[in-house]
């Protein structure tokens, strides 16, 4: 369908930010006159604490406004990238947080000159602003001076090209022909694909979907690679422009962790998860009877005859059942949810892929995108994005602006936990061996599977196309196709057959233009497996903590949020009790499977 086809109760409701465009701009404008005025009554005069926290003040509220500005315009965009008019205001409001952003860049650079003793009395007397101050006084080395910070900001709108050029070739210029299988003709497009067809039961048209989807974006590779190229690039001269030792070190800054904790989580995977998810893959291949197990049949059901078609209402029921253990509160946030259409469930034409929750600071609301097909795959990654909105419900009424800014390495703990105690849920509900087959098979095929192996092969990918830049490289669309089947192959194999097409996988995610964000899936899943486990033991006692932790918002690091949760990030031990898990519920599909007979 086109945008305008679709019934209004499929489409979330921006009307919760702003009622019409008219109020957004106005808006817009309240954010232009405060940085005027930041500018005329600061510029030059930051040299001490109460000026440093009155400036920082007015800056936070600046921030807050281009929040939900940016906000209300990009995620009408993200609804239609055909739409020339909702791209038009998108990039308006863009330029107006460049001339805002770029009027203060001073901040930084004066405050960062700033003697450590006057930084020192800012934080103590900062309150909302404490938290920012203490990061830039650990970053000030790489602090540049104003003029230079002045440019930089000038660039910001050029700086986000490549991913606009990317979500243009993909979500604009793409067109998908229909393709035929046994004589009948299926339509195709790229929601279609990744949402409907990579889990079709029928092996003919599902291998034959992969392979007319693949033809087709293999069309745009060297405009895609262009793309990544000057996005990967843009990083490295920005480590180098600001003083840090290399691109990782400039990338992981904004995560708060050290490169151990980012390549840890790569290597232990793909050394030790490895053999359980070819064990998987065999298991796959032993159910469906498949001559062999290849690239385009890893998002089979484990048992598709028993995984029902799931509506929208019962979607609700299912999630809110099962994350009662969360308490009353958490469980009407979800019916709030859809009450007052927070979620987009639409798959029209234009639309982006994937699903992501937004929430825009100061609005009583989240915005969840998702292309629904009514699959109880669709009820998990509905709850994954309701643990964000949960996260940011509770982090955004605790604490200043400054501080929801959450570190990257954990992001991803409050929706995975979703997730699997939806999981806790649904094992108690019945003691049947296909449904505990079945249970244990969307856990392992959807929430590991998307968080420990599609996005951590992402994650894998990324280093080594960072090592190249890094070096004074760049890459083009044939290194990255030969990197990310090297990558493939390390982790598969020769137990699953890569299919032509399957190296183009590079070409599909949009965290690839979002740093190194897809490792921290499997980092957030690793803290949310012990936490669940903690959750599902003992109760309310575990909520609570679980809840302090998500409401400290940045004031937390990495480690002390996993502390808090009860999880020692310090060793690799949670990682490999977690992957160890992951190979429990593979031999126990096993088991139950022979038990089946099927």
């Amino acid at each position: 369908m086109k945008r305008s086809e679709v019934p209004v109760n499929q489409t979330w409701d921006l009307s919760l930010i702003y009622k019409n465009p008219e109020e957004a701009w106005q808006d817009a404008q309240k954010m232009s006159s405060l940085a005027d005025t930041v500018e005329r009554k600061y510029k030059g005069k930051l040299g001490d604490a109460a000026a440093i926290v009155e400036c920082l003040q007015l800056y936070e509220s600046m921030h807050e406004l281009a929040c939900r500005v940016s906000a209300y315009f990009e995620l009408d965009m993200s609804t239609d990238f055909s739409d020339s008019e909702k791209i038009t205001n998108s990039n308006k409001a863009e330029n107006i947080l460049t001339e805002c952003f770029t009027k203060t860049s001073f901040i930084e650079s004066e405050i960062a000159q700033a003697d450590r003793t006057v930084l020192e009395e800012a934080i103590g007397i900062g309150g909302s602003v404490s938290g920012y101050l203490k990061k830039l006084l650990k970053g000030k080395d790489h602090i540049l001076k104003p003029e230079t910070e002045k440019v930089l900001a000038a660039l910001g709108e050029f700086m986000e090209a490549p991913y606009q050029v990317y979500n243009q070739a993909k979500l604009s210029d793409m067109r998908f022909d229909p393709f035929v299988v046994n004589g009948k003709e299926y339509p195709l497009r790229y929601a279609l694909f990744e949402d409907e067809y990579e889990y079709e039961q029928d092996t003919d048209v599902r291998r034959s979907a992969f392979r007319a989807f693949s033809d087709k974006i293999r069309q745009y590779e060297n405009v895609t690679a262009a793309a990544y190229n000057a996005y990967v690039c843009r990083d490295k001269r920005m480590a180098e422009v600001r003083g840090y030792g290399d691109v990782f070190e400039y990338l992981l800054f904004e995560e708060d962790v050290e490169r151990d904790l980012h390549d840890r989580q790569i290597d232990v995977i793909m050394d030790k998860l490895a053999p359980h998810m070819r064990k998987y893959a065999a298991l796959l291949k032993k159910i469906h009877n498949l001559d062999s197990i290849t690239y385009a049949d890893l998002k089979l059901s484990v048992d598709p005859e028993f995984d029902p078609r799931v509506t929208v209402e019962e979607a609700e029921h299912y999630i809110a059942d099962g994350l009662l253990v969360m308490g009353e509160e958490y469980v009407d946030m979800i019916h709030q949810a859809f009450r007052e259409r927070w979620i987009d469930f639409a798959t029209n034409d234009g639309k982006s892929t994937g699903g992501f929750c937004e929430s825009p600071y100061g609005v009583p609301a989240s915005f969840i995108l998702l292309s629904w097909q009514g699959r109880m795959s669709d009820v998990f990654t509905l709850a994954h994005e309701l643990g964000h909105a949960g996260h940011f419900k509770l982090c955004n009424e605790a604490q200043g602006y400054f501080d929801t800014q959450v570190p990257l390495y954990y992001v991803e703990s409050p929706s995975t936990i979703n997730e699997l105690l939806l999981t806790g849920y649904l094992e108690k509900t019945s003691s049947d061996p296909r449904f505990k087959r079945w249970v244990l098979g969307n856990t392992v095929g959807k929430t590991y599977y998307h968080n420990f192996v599609t996005h951590l092969l992402e994650a894998a990918y990324q280093r080594e196309v960072y090592k190249i830049v890094d070096a004074g490289g760049s890459v083009q669309a044939g290194t990255l196709s030969a990197i990310y089947k090297d990558v493939l192959t390390r982790f598969w194999g020769d137990d699953v057959e890569l299919n032509d097409g399957a190296e183009l996988t590079w070409m599909r995610q949009p965290h690839y233009y979002m740093g190194l964000y897809s490792y921290t899936y499997s980092a957030g899943l690793t803290i949310s497996t012990k936490m669940a486990e903690r959750i599902l033991e003992e109760g309310e006692p575990a909520v609570n903590d679980w809840k302090k932790a998500l409401a400290a918002g940045s004031t937390l690091t990495p480690y002390e949020f996993a502390r808090m949760a009860g999880v020692d990030i310090s060793t690799d031990r949670p990682l490999i009790e977690t992957i160890e898990s992951i190979g429990a519920m593979i031999d126990e599909m096993w088991e139950l499977t022979e038990e089946l007979g099927f």
